[in-house]
């Protein structure tokens, strides 16, 4: 059996993961950063130090949980973009000491393929084709999968994400950071169509995303209502944006999927985690005979296992990194 030892930095939470080459996992442990929550988003520079003072602590018991040594393992998986660039360097830099020290590869791994792959945990018969669509809180993209190994961008936004959306429509009705998850509780006594907030790029052959419009209509309709009728209708405005927001997602997901003949969507991201997003994505997708995954919510969000998990691929072909490999924030689903 090989074990895979995995660490994610990119933002603020430092997570450590062992998995083996059949996607199960025997320790997936995170340290979130609350300490930002006071500043209504993440401070990179203080990410980057708690990063710094989590990740021996975490791998030590990453380790111990899974009942393992560092000689029991086969390689070390690390993501290295995009994201945080200080964030990702501790990670990093972790990484390669331990490659170097125990002498075994070092696999570097794109952020976003990692949320991909976090399907393969729960849904370990799955296989390509398929297409992915990754949604985050600074991503969206659709991208055919032809093999694990080899894929390419159909789609992406042309701004703004659907979770930096998400995140600004509830930071402007005063409800906290981050948006995604009150937003989608707030949504499910509302009304989505109280109110209908525009959906760019309807074109039926453009399958790319554009969100600077919505959030500007949002800012305008919200700036032109009293506080006294935003708060009574806190929900039906809630579940309008939702709308707006992942209804082109799923519109378009399923039209580019059966422009390909493919048979399986897979979601991933953060933003993934949204329920209306799951449930109208399968409906819809399901009467075209498409089916459609997605990970457990815990595995939603940034963790250490889908990121071994999105190793676990590389590891196979024997796609290693050499030890002088740099981080870099450059946004994009990528092989690496």
């Amino acid at each position: 059996m090989s074990y895979i030892l995995a660490f994610e930095s990119s933002c603020d939470d430092t997570s450590v993961a062992v998995l083996d080459t059949d996607y199960r996992i025997y320790a997936n442990l995170i340290s979130s950063q609350p300490q930002h929550l006071e500043f209504g988003g993440v401070l990179p520079e203080l990410a980057s130090r708690l990063h710094m003072q989590n990740i021996l602590k975490l791998c030590e018991l990453s380790l111990e949980k899974a009942e393992l040594e560092l000689d029991d393992i086969s390689a070390i998986a690390v993501s290295i973009n995009p994201g945080l660039i200080g964030s990702l360097i501790v990670g990093l830099s972790f990484a390669k000491s331990l490659a170097w020290a125990k002498s075994v590869p070092l696999i570097t791994v794109n952020h976003l393929l990692s949320h991909i792959f976090a399907n393969y945990i729960d849904h370990p018969g799955l296989h390509a084709p398929f297409l992915a669509l990754v949604v985050s809180g600074g991503h969206t993209e659709m991208i055919h999968f032809r093999r694990e190994t080899e894929f390419e961008v159909v789609g992406k936004t042309l701004d703004d994400a659907a979770g930096e959306t998400f995140d600004k429509a509830a930071k402007l009705m005063g409800l906290g950071f981050p948006g995604g998850p009150i937003l989608d509780k707030l949504a499910h006594n509302g009304d989505p169509d109280f109110v209908r907030f525009p959906r760019a790029l309807a074109q039926k052959d453009n399958f790319n995303f554009s969100y600077s419009g919505v959030k500007t209509a949002i800012r305008s309709y919200l700036h032109n209502q009293s506080t006294d009728f935003i708060q009574k209708h806190q929900a039906d405005i809630a579940a309008s944006i939702q709308a707006a927001i992942v209804d082109p997602l799923i519109d378009k997901s399923v039209r580019i999927a059966r422009q390909l003949q493919l048979k399986c969507i897979l979601l991933a991201g953060g933003v993934a985690a949204n329920s209306a997003l799951r449930t109208k994505l399968s409906q819809k997708a399901e009467h075209y005979g498409i089916h459609v995954y997605y990970p457990s919510l815990q595995l939603c969000m940034d963790n250490a296992a889908m990121v071994a998990a999105a190793a676990i691929p590389k590891y196979k072909a024997g796609l290693f990194s050499p030890l002088d490999v740099n981080a870099f924030s450059q946004k994009g689903t990528k092989l690496l």
